[in-house]
């Protein structure tokens, strides 16, 4: 069986590219289309990911086809930069992902708790077997060993509070601003949380399911929950726009901008969109009184915040070469005992069962 892994990040492709390839796949449909034994689909804001198992080489132009938007388009004419990575490397790459050594925002703790979402709807959907479930689990253990034995998660570590950071740069002190966070998922609750951090008592929150809203706004607490049908209307109003919403088509666009920047005369619409796809349609940055961040502007920010914790990222990746060692080790071990057992059959039985790998 072949392990590998197909995808792109941040690291190969801008947010423009990566849009074109999120949101349409599921693990079920690539499982369907390409005849993977196993197959699970990460998809953050700034990667998308299918880990899989199969008995035959399946192509990264396969994989492509699966995840691409637009029905018959043709991946290549997005020149995605797609990497792949197999065997060992494709646990290599595994492990840094889950510890957040791979991540925009080097040490974030976010893209754990996205692998094992990804991990767990692939479970329940039955497209994991022993052999991601194996790879899996040995990825949250190296990630927990590497937030508990260093300091990797120093600073500004999640992508919400690097764009706090951000407005933090354009506006100074942030505790007379006015911001409306659009969505309420766990990027738009840690950006919450970082803006209350910053001393920000107007913080207005609105997303198209009013209950997970109010849930957001109990648990970070201060936030005023504004109706999703109601949310453009606040930027009349508001200093600091900041997006994080499943949407697959843009919410803002210039036509809806145009009318309420008439009503804004000398106050500029500062917009950070750390939606993938983007919420904010790019053209907006072009209009007067408008200033767009996505989810790339706020890359540099990001690498600065990273200097702090230069050190523990070294210590952190001896312990993942460590862990991929050990764990290629055991898989030998697994499939020589299988070869033992098919030889000889009173050795044992179900030598791959998932406890036994």
């Amino acid at each position: 069986m072949n392990l590998f892994c197909i995808g792109l990040s941040h690291h190969t492709a801008d947010v423009a590219t990566r849009e074109q390839f999120t949101g349409s796949a599921t693990t079920e449909s690539i499982v369907r289309q390409t005849g993977c034994a196993e197959a699970l689909l990460l998809t953050t804001c700034n990667r998308v990911e299918v880990y899989a198992v199969s008995d035959r080489r399946v192509s990264t132009d396969e994989i492509a086809r699966c995840l691409i938007r637009k029905a018959n388009s043709d991946p290549h004419q997005y020149a995605p930069p797609f990497y792949r990575y197999e065997a060992n490397k494709c646990a290599h790459h595994l492990f840094r992902v889950a510890s957040g050594l791979d991540s925009m925002v080097v040490g974030e703790s976010e893209i754990l708790g996205q692998a094992k979402k990804a991990y767990e709807s692939a479970r329940q959907s039955g497209a994991v077997g022993p052999y991601l479930h194996r790879l899996f689990q040995r990825a949250f253990r190296v990630a927990k060993q590497v937030r508990t034995h260093t300091e990797i998660a120093r600073g500004a570590v999640s992508v919400g509070s690097v764009a706090v950071d951000l407005a933090q740069r354009i506006f100074g002190k942030l505790t007379d601003c006015k911001v409306l966070v659009l969505g309420a998922g766990e990027t738009s609750e840690l950006t919450a949380r970082a803006l209350v951090s910053r001393g920000v008592s107007d913080i207005r929150v609105s997303n198209r399911s009013a209950d997970r809203a109010n849930e957001l706004a109990q648990a970070v607490g201060g936030c005023a929950v504004v109706p999703f049908d109601e949310w453009m209307v606040q930027c009349r109003e508001i200093d600091i726009l900041i997006t994080s919403t499943a949407s697959e088509m843009p919410l803002l666009t210039p036509d809806k901008l145009a009318p309420m920047l008439r009503e804004r005369v000398d106050r500029p619409l500062f917009i950070i969109d750390i939606a993938v796809p983007r919420d904010v349609d790019p053209s907006a940055n072009e209009m007067d009184g408008v200033y767009l961040y996505d989810i790339d502007s706020i890359r540099s920010v990001a690498e600065q915040s990273l200097a702090l914790r230069r050190q523990h990222v070294v210590a952190a990746e001896a312990m993942i070469a460590e862990h991929v060692r050990d764990f290629v080790d055991s898989i030998s071990r697994g499939i020589n005992r299988a070869s033992q057992i098919s030889e000889h059959p009173s050795l044992g039985e179900n030598p791959l069962h998932a406890s036994e790998l």
